[in-house]
């Protein structure tokens, strides 16, 4: 992908939803993923020990693996969730977010818009869930022919408004800038060179089919919540889809 592109922020628009039937698959670790269950290692306990996206989320993600450079691959931050870990992660990053923004005496509506930027609420809609929920959203970074993680600037999950996707191109407060940017900016065109859109408060968060995808592309949502591991489709070992 060409770094000399910057990255856009896209303001979007809800549609209605027009929600289909599709697998779940679970991506294994091969030469073009590498899977963290971040939160499962964290000791969340609500937290499962797979990475497990859409049929259609796998499919281009291994489109946006091709505009990698040669023995670059991703690294998975975290994919579906259960609704028990959203509510367990909503409840733990809330305190975080309004320390970190010093909200303690703001009123509740800017608080709660600080907090969804960083992590959704917890409804038990199917129709209107968290985006994890769904299997449509991921977190993820990119790792070098070594293995290691590139440098963007931020950590996964920093409260910061460092972690804005679209940060490094107009600040430059480190002198690894041009590194940083360019790196963002590598992870970004080839997740939405195959059709996944950005969450803009999160470098590392890139969502297809699911509402905040909707919200970008001006499309119907195609993916409703599914909020247990016991009500989906058995999930199929991705390397057997080939």
């Amino acid at each position: 992908m060409n770094p000399a592109i910057p990255i856009i922020e896209n303001p979007g628009e809800m549609r209605i939803a027009e929600f289909t039937d599709s697998p779940f698959v679970e991506i294994k670790p091969d030469e073009r993923f590498e899977t963290g269950c971040t939160y499962f290692e964290a000791g969340m306990k609500n937290a499962v020990k797979a990475c497990l996206v859409r049929k259609e989320v796998y499919e281009r993600l291994l489109k946006a693996h091709a505009f990698l450079p040669k023995g670059y691959r991703f690294y998975l931050f975290d994919t579906w969730r259960p609704f028990l870990l959203q509510e367990e992660l909503y409840g733990f990053y809330s305190e975080k977010v309004i320390r970190q923004f010093h909200l303690e005496n703001a009123e509740e509506e800017e608080k709660q818009k600080r907090i969804a930027a960083f992590v959704s609420v917890p409804v038990k809609d199917p129709a209107f869930p968290p985006v994890h929920t769904t299997g449509g959203a991921v977190d993820l970074t990119v790792l070098d022919e070594k293995g290691r993680m590139l440098d963007m600037g931020a950590g996964f999950d920093e409260i910061s408004e460092k972690s804005n996707t679209a940060y490094y191109e107009t600040v430059r407060d480190t002198e690894n800038y041009y590194t940083i940017r360019d790196n963002r900016r590598l992870l970004y065109h080839a997740m939405t060179g195959a059709g996944f859109t950005n969450l803009p408060s999160e470098w590392w968060h890139y969502d297809y089919g699911d509402r905040f995808w909707a919200y970008y592309t001006n499309q119907p949502a195609v993916y409703a919540g599914v909020f247990e591991r016991g009500t989906m489709e058995k999930a199929t070992d991705c390397r057997a889809l080939h």
